[in-house]
């Protein structure tokens, strides 16, 4: 068998908090089944917005939906109409699905501060690129020169696969720069998977970054984003 593990669940508690974030007893089936919807949803209707994750934190009395973004004004909108615009379309969702409509929905839209130094935002850039039928090696190598440009990037490695230049056989292709320390736990490695859809198919592209080790015992307070590192 294989040992590769997710390196986002493999740093749970001791880098990374879960994404969703609640405790259902005997609504558990009903939550996961939400969630799974919720992110399903966003994950269509933004596609092209730069959204690195999606947080979802329920308690008695009310539901929060946190976006990540590097573009938080294109989803905001003017006078906030966007994220709006964007709840309704939620809430139609679920109705549709049959899913319970929370009492209290709340949208928060959170601006990603370094969004070179997020696996999730570059993976998207680097599909808008081969979409728009840009070279894939020259993405590759513009896409980790400015990863590896971005202050405090220890490492990153990004792999293609799939029919590319529209070869009649699949193949990969991949650059790495740098280490990626993938089997050490303090190690703050971001991970990400996106897809390229293409007129002759789709092709696969997985980013990780490696943003140098966590000292801090308090790591885990951050949902995910870098704690304060000790780069002696």
């Amino acid at each position: 068998m294989s040992k590769v593990v997710h390196p986002y669940a493999h740093r749970l508690v001791t880098l990374r908090d879960w994404k969703s974030r609640w405790f259902g007893d005997k609504k558990y089936k009903d939550f996961l089944g939400s969630d799974i919807i919720v992110r399903e949803f966003l994950e269509k209707k933004l596609r092209g917005f730069y959204v690195s994750r999606v947080e979802i934190e329920r308690n008695a009395k009310q539901t929060r939906v946190m976006i990540h973004t590097g573009r938080p004004g294109m989803i905001i909108g003017r006078s906030g109409e966007g994220a709006i615009k964007l709840k309704n379309d939620l809430i139609k969702e679920m109705k549709k699905k049959n899913i319970a409509i929370p009492e209290d929905l709340k949208f928060d839209i959170i601006e990603v501060q370094n969004p070179d130094q997020d696996a999730a935002i570059v993976a998207c850039s680097i599909a808008e690129g081969l979409e728009k039928r840009l070279p894939y090696r020259r993405v590759l190598k513009q896409s980790i020169e400015k990863v590896m440009s971005s202050r405090g990037v220890k490492g990153a490695r990004i792999y293609l696969g799939g029919r590319l230049a529209g070869a009649e056989i699949a193949r990969s292709e991949q650059i790495k720069r740098g280490s990626i320390p993938l089997q050490t736990f303090r190690a703050d490695v971001d991970f990400a998977r996106e897809k390229a859809h293409m007129s002759y198919g789709d092709i696969g592209i997985k980013v990780w970054i490696y943003r140098g080790e966590v000292f801090s015992s308090d790591s885990n307070s951050n949902n995910g984003n870098p704690a304060p590192r000790n780069n002696k």
